[in-house]
């Protein structure tokens, strides 16, 4: 496996986007659609929760 993989792997174990470091074998395997819909939904509801308004 290219070594620019593994550091994504590596980072998204240590971000908490994977938790489990047998994935980090299987990075050059397909997801599923609803898989990376579901990591996206996570990404922007972690994201709205730290929105603070300025007005």
């Amino acid at each position: 496996m290219e070594e620019w993989k593994q550091v994504i792997g590596e980072q998204a174990l240590q971000s908490g986007i994977i938790n489990d470091p047998q994935w980090l074998d299987r990075l050059d395997e397909s997801m599923p659609v609803w898989a990376v819909l579901k990591l996206f939904l996570e990404f922007i509801e972690k994201h709205d929760a730290h929105y603070n308004s300025y007005d």
